[in-house]
């Protein structure tokens, strides 16, 4: 069974199956993550994992990947809102490379746009959290946030039996 945060068994999260998915929230400083599963169409946070050296913490990445076993990972893509690539576009698409060339997962690349801010507004105005404690949080959640447009995106496919695209 997975563990929280405290190391203790999560009696709301099932063990690892071959539909749960990871899913990202990419920034240079910090990293989002969140786990989910297309059975239950639902995600959850996991952790936020800071940079080393400004490149991805891969041990850290790597530990849950071990943990949770997934089937793929989903990736949050920021553009512009007219479609064109922002400064930190290429750098989230270098990441995609890198955890299918290091995992030999499937890598789905999910839109992003807003996520960041939505995770803020739920935190801060929803759930009166503190400035210190949402710069902490906001990428889990917008990680969760990621991962959940990605499987309600997988439920309705499964609906219409369209194929997974990356």
């Amino acid at each position: 069974m997975a563990k929280n945060r405290f190391g203790k068994p999560d009696p709301l999260q099932g063990k690892a199956t071959a539909d749960t998915y990871l899913g990202f929230d990419f920034g240079v400083k910090k990293i989002g993550a969140a786990v989910g599963q297309t059975a239950t169409a639902s995600a959850s946070p996991l952790q936020t994992i800071r940079a080393v050296n400004q490149q991805p913490d891969w041990l850290a990445i790597g530990k849950l990947i071990q943990e949770w076993q997934p089937a793929g990972l989903v990736v949050g893509i920021s553009r512009q809102q007219d479609g064109t690539d922002n400064p930190v576009t290429p750098l989230m698409l270098k990441f995609c490379r890198q955890l299918e060339g290091r995992f030999r997962l499937p890598v789905h690349q999910q839109d992003e746009t807003l996520t960041t801010f939505e995770a803020k507004q739920l935190l801060f105005d929803d759930m009166q959290t503190s400035a210190t404690k949402l710069w902490a949080v906001q990428d889990q959640l917008a990680a969760q946030l990621i991962l959940q447009s990605w499987l309600n995106g997988v439920s309705h496919r499964k609906e219409h039996d369209e194929p997974l695209s990356h």
